[in-house]
C-alpha cells in the first residue's frame, strides 16, 4: 500500500492511495495562496495601481517593466493571478480510478485533474459538497473573466531571474506549474463526472474495496472517508470539527479499529478560539458603525458566512444596529443563501427540527425578509442605486486579489473610520493587504476556523486508536513563530508518519488475509477430522476461480469420458490422471515417549542433542540421525532403507493423519 502526496498545503490536500489494485485520489485542493504574489484585479480603472513603479534589480540588470511592480517595498506580478496546482508528474493521473472529495474547499482543483490528465474515473461527493463547490468554482471563474488581462507574465519565472527577485517571489515553489483559472465549460465537464453519495452509504470499487463517507462536522455535506476491504481498513480524516455549528455533528465511532488513519485539514489557527473570535468580530463591527465608518468582511460565499450572519442576527438589536444595512455581494450570493436553507438533512439536529415547524433553519432568511440583509451579484446595477453608508459588506475574495472586495478596498482604504475584518484563516492578512499600502483604514484579524485543534485531535486519536497515523510534516513540529509550543504539534506513540509535497510513503501494514468463498457442493464433500476437542480440520482439493477481485473455490472438473471405438492418436489427448492427495500430518513427536518406543524396537544407544528448533537424535550403532523439529521430522541414514522405513512408521504413530 502506497500513498503519493501531491500537495504541500496541509488544509488543501491532494493525496493518492494505492490499495488492493485500486488507485484512489483523496481530495484535490487548490493552493490559492500563490495569488498573493499578484497585483489585485480592480473592477474599475485604478489610477493608484496603474501608477505603481516597475521593479528593477539593484544592479539594474533585471528590468521586467511590464511584469513586476513595486508597492511599499514588496514586489508583485502584474498579470492574471495564477494558482499552485497539485503535483502532476509524480504518477500518471490517468490511472486514478476514483476521486473522493471531503468538502467543497478541497475540490477546487478538480477541473485541472479531470480535464487535463486523461482521467476517466468517477468522482464521489455528497450533494451539498457538489452544489456549493459548483458555486465557488463559478464565482472564481466569474471573478477572473470579468477583469481579463491581455498580457501574461512569464519571464519572471525563469530560474535565473526568480533567484534574483526579493522574497516571497524568490521562494515560490514550482512557479512553471502555476496555472490561470479554468473556464466555465471545464467546470461543467468536471462536475458531470461527480456521483452523489450519502453519509454511511457503501460504494463498491471493482469488488476490491468499499468506500463510505461519514459526517465530519465541518461544513454542509463535509465528509471523512472509510476505505476498507474484508480485512483492512483505512480512515481518511480531512477538515473535521467537534464544535456545535450548523452542519451535522462528526461521526467518530465509525473511525475506530483502522489500520491506518490519514489525517489532514486541522485548524490553521490553533491558538484562536472561534467563539472568542465571533465576539471580537461583533464588537469591532459595532464600534466602527457607531463611529460612522463602514465595515468590509472579505469572505467566501459559503461556510463561515452563515455563522457570521446568525451571530449578527442575535447581536443587531442589542447593539442598536437595527437600521444598519448589511450587503452580501457575490455572483452566487442568492444561490448560496438559498442552498443553505434547502439542505435540511445535512444540518445539525437543532436546525433540522426547525424545518418541520415550518421555519427556515438559518435566521438570515428573516434578515432578508426585513430588508436588513440584501444580496447582489455585483456592485453594478441595483446595488449602486440602493447603496447607503455606513454599512457592512460581505464579499469575496478573501485574498483581496480579485472580486468586488478590490473595489471596496480602493473606495474605503483611505479613511481611518472604516474597518476591514478578516475572518477567513486561509491567507495571511498582512500579505493580503500588502498591495494596498499605505492604508488608513483599521484592520482587525478575527480568524474563525472551527476545524480540529491539536488537543481535540489527540483526544480523538486516543478514542479511535488507529495502528498508524499519517499526516503532513507541519503537524509533527511546532509552528516556526512559536517553536517553544510543543502543544501545537502531534505527539503520538508510535510517532506519526509525516509527508510533504512529492513524497511517496510505503504505508506500514501488510495484507495478510484474503476472503475466499467455497461452493456448496464442494463444502458438502468435505470430511472434517477432529484434531482436538472443538477443533476439526478437513483437506480440500479445488480450483481457485478469481474474477472482479472475488475468489471462489470450485470442484475439480472430472475428465471427460473417452469417445467410444476411437483409437487415441496421441498420448497427449489422454485425460490427466488425478492422484489422490497425500494425507496431511499434524501434531508433535514427544521426545520421552519416542525414546521409549525406540528402546522397545532394540535401538538403545541414542544420544540426544538440543537445538534451537527441537532435538537431534543420534542413533550411534545404526549411524543414523533423526531431527525432530516443530514443523517437520528428518531421518538421515545411508543405504539402509528397511531401517528408514521402520523409523518413519514409528514417527507416524505419534502424528494424526488428515
Amino acid at each position: 500500500m502506497k500513498l503519493y502526496c501531491l500537495s504541500g498545503h496541509p488544509t488543501l490536500p491532494c493525496n493518492v492511495l494505492k490499495f488492493k489494485s485500486t488507485t484512489i485520489m483523496l481530495d484535490c485542493g487548490l493552493d490559492t495562496t500563490s495569488v498573493l504574489n499578484f497585483l489585485p484585479l480592480p473592477l474599475v480603472h485604478s489610477p493608484r495601481l496603474s501608477k505603481l513603479p516597475s521593479w528593477v534589480s539593484k544592479d539594474g540588470t533585471i528590468n521586467l517593466e511590464k511584469e513586476l511592480k513595486e508597492c511599499a517595498g514588496r514586489v508583485f506580478v502584474d498579470s492574471q493571478p495564477e494558482f499552485c496546482l497539485p503535483e502532476r508528474e509524480l504518477l500518471d493521473l490517468s490511472t486514478v480510478d476514483v476521486i473522493l472529495v471531503s468538502n467543497y474547499h478541497c475540490m477546487m482543483a478538480l477541473p485541472y485533474i479531470t480535464e487535463h490528465t486523461g482521467f476517466t474515473g468517477t468522482v464521489y461527493a455528497t450533494e451539498p459538497t457538489l452544489q456549493i463547490g459548483r458555486l465557488l468554482m463559478e464565482e472564481l471563474v466569474n471573478f477572473m473573466e470579468r477583469v481579463p488581462k491581455a498580457h501574461s507574465a512569464t519571464c519572471w519565472k525563469t530560474k535565473e531571474i526568480q533567484r534574483m527577485l526579493p522574497g516571497p517571489l524568490k521562494d515560490a515553489v514550482d512557479v512553471w506549474a502555476w496555472k490561470r483559472s479554468y473556464s466555465i465549460q471545464e467546470v461543467n465537464s468536471a462536475l458531470s463526472k461527480v456521483q452523489l453519495v450519502g453519509y454511511s452509504q457503501k460504494v463498491e470499487l471493482f469488488g476490491a474495496v468499499q468506500v463510505s463517507p461519514l459526517s465530519s462536522g465541518y461544513s454542509l455535506g463535509s465528509s471523512n472517508w472509510i476505505i476498507q476491504s474484508h480485512h483492512e481498513k483505512v480512515s481518511y480524516v480531512s477538515g473535521s470539527s467537534l464544535l456545535t455549528t450548523h452542519p451535522q455533528p462528526m461521526d467518530q465511532s465509525s473511525l475506530k479499529n483502522c489500520d491506518v488513519l490519514i489525517l489532514t485539514g486541522l485548524t490553521q489557527m490553533p491558538t484562536a478560539n472561534p467563539d472568542g473570535m465571533l465576539g471580537e468580530f461583533c464588537s469591532n463591527l459595532a464600534m466602527t458603525i457607531r463611529a460612522g465608518g463602514n465595515v468590509l468582511v472579505p469572505c467566501y460565499s459559503s461556510g463561515v458566512i452563515y455563522d457570521l450572519l446568525e451571530c449578527l442576527y442575535q447581536f443587531i438589536d442589542s447593539a442598536n444596529l437595527g437600521t444598519t444595512p448589511f450587503y452580501f455581494i457575490s455572483p452566487v450570493a442568492n444561490s448560496s443563501l438559498e442552498f443553505s436553507q434547502i439542505f435540511a438533512e445535512w444540518l445539525c439536529h437543532n436546525k433540522q427540527s426547525k424545518v418541520y415547524l415550518p421555519e427556515p433553519p438559518f435566521p438570515h432568511a428573516e434578515l432578508i425578509q426585513t430588508n436588513k440583509l440584501k444580496h447582489y451579484s455585483s456592485i453594478h446595477g441595483d446595488f449602486s442605486s440602493e447603496f447607503r453608508q455606513p454599512c457592512v459588506v460581505f464579499t469575496g475574495h478573501p485574498s483581496l486579489r480579485f472580486g468586488d472586495v478590490v473595489h471596496f478596498m480602493e473606495l474605503w482604504g483611505k479613511s481611518s473610520l472604516n474597518t476591514i475584518i478578516f475572518t477567513e484563516p486561509d491567507f495571511s492578512y498582512l500579505d493580503a493587504l500588502a498591495p494596498y499600502q499605505p492604508l488608513a483604514m483599521k484592520c482587525v484579524y478575527c480568524p474563525i476556523d472551527t476545524r480540529l485543534n491539536f488537543h481535540q485531535v489527540s483526544k480523538l486519536l486516543k478514542e479511535v486508536q488507529p495502528l498508524h497515523v499519517v499526516c503532513p510534516e507541519q503537524y509533527t513540529q511546532p509552528p516556526l513563530t512559536q517553536s517553544h509550543r510543543s502543544d501545537l504539534m502531534l505527539e503520538l506513540q508510535p510517532p506519526p508518519m509525516p509527508y510533504r509535497r512529492c513524497s511517496v510513503l510505503n504505508l506500514p501494514f501488510r495484507r495478510r488475509y484474503e476472503r475466499v468463498y467455497i461452493l456448496p457442493e464442494l463444502a458438502n464433500s468435505l470430511v472434517p477430522s477432529e484434531i482436538k476437542p472443538g477443533v476439526s480440520l478437513a483437506t480440500v482439493s479445488a480450483v481457485l476461480h478469481s474474477k472482479d477481485n472475488k475468489h471462489t473455490l470450485q470442484s475439480v472438473p472430472k475428465p471427460p469420458p473417452a469417445p467410444p471405438n476411437k483409437k487415441r492418436k496421441r498420448v497427449l489427448e489422454e485425460p490427466p490422471v488425478l492422484l489422490a492427495p497425500k494425507p496431511l500430518l499434524s501434531g508433535a513427536v514427544p521426545l520421552e515417549a519416542f525414546l521409549a518406543t525406540l528402546q522397545k524396537h532394540g535401538i538403545t544407544e541414542v544420544k540426544v542433542e538440543e537445538t534451537a528448533d527441537g532435538h537431534i537424535l543420534h542413533l550411534q550403532a545404526e549411524d543414523t540421525l533423526i531431527q525432530l523439529e516443530e514443523d517437520g521430522t528428518h531421518i538421515v541414514c545411508d543405504n539402509n532403507e528397511p531401517l528408514r522405513t521402520t523409523l518413519r512408521d514409528l514417527v507416524l504413530r505419534f502424528l494424526q493423519k488428515l
